[in-house]
């Protein structure tokens, strides 16, 4: 019987280098070559000199981690944040806010190039206070108990004290949430928290997902929690299936829904229902969405809770807002209630497939996720012909596969505006106005 040899456990040489860093890419890392390969490194800024450390090596490609370095960037800034470059959720804190906003509008005009569209002169770009900005987060529990987001590098949960580009009253009530669970110990195996506050700071929902589906002490976790945090409105109790990714809510405490004023108007937000994340820019966005579009019908696909459909049944006789999430829905038909708009629960695909090709609207507004419109829905898109579409998108990779397909069914590009809702971060939203040639 032949015996396998035990093999020894040699450490791994790690490989450095010392690389020159040439441009941002989307997804918070930067390009460096090394011995012609692309490689991958994060926290550093063009133009800088670093010694790298290879951590990840693939045929095509190396993603590494910077070592030191030995030239840096006029741009480059203390970040304000002192869990940065460990946690996971900021990528630009280390240079100046005019240097982020270049740093994307490459990266955009780069990627819509690589696509085949050509990327206007002139790039409109739409800033505000890069700080305290956000009215939505989602953190995780580690040991049931501390809360924190995951690492840049990994899954693991980075315990936070503070979040500098989060409203404040969120990391309040997240680290009320945390000391709840410690003093109180409700029999609750909590894994994660999301939190949404509105523009005033003034109201608050909160979202806590068990990995068991028994509310066994959810009462006692929302009473202290509102004891702590008085503008806690509601709490839903949600078990987070695995399996499908779906949520099934458990128990609520509390309200439904609160209110959040943008634009104008006073929107209805329930529990998950998707809304802007920037509070300061949300008013921006809306007047560059909707510009002076006016006419008689408009659809606005993926409406959400009806941030832009409220907005257009001001200026066009009729508005069809289509929706498919279910929490989205009651707060869509109470925002549209008393104006020219009415809701339809439906998927914007299924929408499409049904409708008429001669009763096209005037204006089409789009507001995908990141995994953008795709192939069919372009195609419906361009058979249509609207006169005008405006597309609102989180994600320039999946923006510039629907706008090759778009441009190739007779529209061109109008506009287009770099609205910077995720200051810090690598993520960008972009707002292009197609016009039907």
């Amino acid at each position: 019987m032949k015996h396998r040899r035990r093999e020894r456990n040699t450490p791994k040489i790690e490989k450095t280098a010392l690389v020159h860093i040439e441009k941002a890419i989307y997804g918070g890392a930067f390009l460096a070559r090394l011995e012609g390969k692309a490689t991958f490194v994060p926290l550093t800024l063009p133009g800088e000199q670093a010694r790298i450390r290879i951590v990840d090596e693939k045929r095509s490609y190396a993603a590494a981690e910077p070592e030191e370095i030995v030239s840096s960037s006029p741009s480059r800034v203390q970040p304000r944040c002192p869990h940065f470059g460990l946690c996971g959720g900021c990528s630009y804190q280390h240079t100046t806010y005019v240097s982020q906003l270049a740093l994307k509008e490459q990266i955009l005009r780069e990627t819509l190039q690589r696509a085949g569209v050509p990327a206007p002169e002139h790039i409109e770009v739409l800033a505000g206070d890069p700080w305290a900005y956000r009215n939505r987060i989602r953190l995780a529990f580690a040991s049931g108990t501390r809360v924190g987001y995951r690492g840049r590098r990994s899954h693991d949960i980075f315990t936070i004290e503070e979040c500098p580009i989060t409203a404040p009253l969120l990391v309040k009530a997240a680290l009320s949430a945390a000391e709840v669970l410690r003093t109180k110990k409700p029999s609750l195996e909590a894994t994660e928290l999301s939190l949404f506050c509105n523009a005033e700071e003034r109201s608050l929902l909160a979202s806590i997902f068990v990995r068991r589906g028994q509310p066994e002490g959810f009462d006692l976790f929302a009473a202290a929690l509102s004891d702590k945090v008085p503008e806690l409105a509601g709490v839903e109790l949600l078990h987070h299936s695995l399996a499908d990714g779906t949520a099934q809510q458990l128990a609520r405490w509390g309200e439904l829904s609160i209110g959040y004023r943008a634009a104008g108007f006073e929107y209805r937000v329930d529990h998950g229902a998707f809304f802007q994340v920037n509070r300061w820019l949300i008013d921006s966005l809306v007047q560059r969405v909707l510009s002076a579009h006016r006419g008689t019908l408009a659809w606005d696909l993926f409406a959400g809770v009806g941030l832009f459909a409220r907005q257009l049944a001001e200026s066009f006789k009729e508005v069809i807002a289509v929706e498919s999430e279910p929490a989205a829905m009651q707060g869509l038909d109470q925002n549209l209630r008393g104006s020219n708009g009415r809701s339809v629960n439906a998927d914007t695909l299924s929408f499409l497939r049904a409708q008429d090709p001669r009763l096209k609207p005037d204006l089409i507004v789009l507001d995908p996720p990141r995994a953008g419109l795709g192939s069919e829905i372009t195609t419906l898109l361009g058979n249509l012909g609207a006169p005008s579409i405006v597309y609102v998108s989180c994600d320039p990779s999946t923006l510039a596969r629907d706008l090759k397909a778009l441009l190739s069914s007779g529209y061109s590009i109008a506009s287009v505006v770099l609205a910077d809702l995720f200051p810090e971060t690598f993520h960008l939203e972009t707002v292009i106005t197609l016009q039907k040639a």
